[in-house]
């Protein structure tokens, strides 16, 4: 006996008849939205199709080497990374059921890892709009503490964490650097010079009439403790708006923007992955995709034989 999906596709009964009992056990015991009956029910079937289509007529045949198949078989047809996973899960939850009814001894989805979603690229702020945010000259303390927390997280290349947890110890004018514990609580020094340093040096006269006595931190807030995460990320998103910069301002932002710039002036990957404090070259190694589009679109608009036909 056969069976008709809901696609209209026509699926042995030795197939269909545990997904349906596994619909119920959806519907009844685990008492799942009907979305998301809808859903487990249409990527469960398409796989079915998929695998009826090369020769399996019986769950029980399905091994790792099949449902890795279904992987690139969804590769092929252009699936996102997280739809292929989205379908993945649905099928260890559906063979998680089998073995729950003795049907099963093993799940064989279990060890088949979907696609590795691509990383976004970091965005960055361009120079302009860099120095743009930058000319705060204003004489208010807090105006001061927040332009020197910004020179110094684009002069340094700094993580959040790492700014907040900066003791007024830590910064060395003398030396030209700046002692700051990474992930892991990983010790490095970082080079501290020109504005950044001009800048820090203006708030430490200004800190002493804000911070508490005995607080040691290099930031403060105007309650005199150390600044808060969020604190740092809404200040620097108000200046964003208050200095007119098109792009949203945030302390990663300006992290990456440190990062972009220093490897587009030195192509020195070795170097920026010291600075950034990363363990791994190939976390550093994204921004070497920022700098090719970079020079690609200079590419595009002077080489002569890169322009597109009707611009001059």
């Amino acid at each position: 006996m056969q069976i008709m999906t809901s696609s209209q596709i026509v699926l042995p009964s030795s197939l269909q008849k545990s997904l349906e009992r596994f619909y119920e056990y959806l519907r009844s015991e685990k008492g799942l939205s009907l979305h998301t009956q809808r859903n487990y029910k249409q990527q469960l079937e398409t796989m079915a199709v998929h695998l009826n289509g090369m020769g399996i007529n019986e769950w029980q045949d399905v091994d790792a080497s099949w449902v890795r198949q279904l992987v690139s078989k969804g590769r092929r047809d252009g699936m996102k990374a997280s739809s292929i996973s989205t379908r993945l899960s649905s099928l260890r939850s559906f063979f998680d059921f089998l073995i729950l009814r003795g049907e099963l001894e093993a799940n064989p989805a279990k060890g088949v890892s979907a696609p590795r979603k691509r990383r976004p690229l970091p965005k960055n702020l361009d120079v302009d709009e860099v120095g743009q945010l930058l000319e705060v000259n204003e004489d208010d303390p807090l105006a001061i503490r927040d332009r020197a927390m910004m020179e110094l997280m684009y002069g340094a290349g700094l993580r959040l964490a790492e700014l907040i947890s900066i003791n007024v110890k830590d910064v060395g004018f003398h030396s030209g650097e700046i002692r700051v514990i990474g992930k892991g609580d990983k010790e490095r020094k970082v080079p501290f010079s020109g504005l950044a340093a001009e800048w820090v040096g203006k708030w430490l006269k200004e800190r002493s009439a804000l911070a508490n006595a005995d607080e040691k931190a290099l930031f403060v807030s105007k309650l005199g403790g150390r600044i808060s995460h969020r604190s740092v990320q809404k200040r620097m998103a108000e200046w964003g708006q208050k200095q007119a910069v098109a792009s949203h301002i945030s302390p990663h932002k300006l992290r990456h923007s440190f990062a972009t710039h220093v490897l587009e002036s030195s192509n020195n990957l070795r170097a920026v992955q010291e600075l950034l404090g990363h363990e791994n070259i190939s976390t550093t190694q994204i921004y070497t995709h920022l700098d090719f589009q970079h020079l690609a679109q200079a590419y595009d608009a002077a080489h002569p034989r890169a322009r597109k036909k009707g611009k001059k």
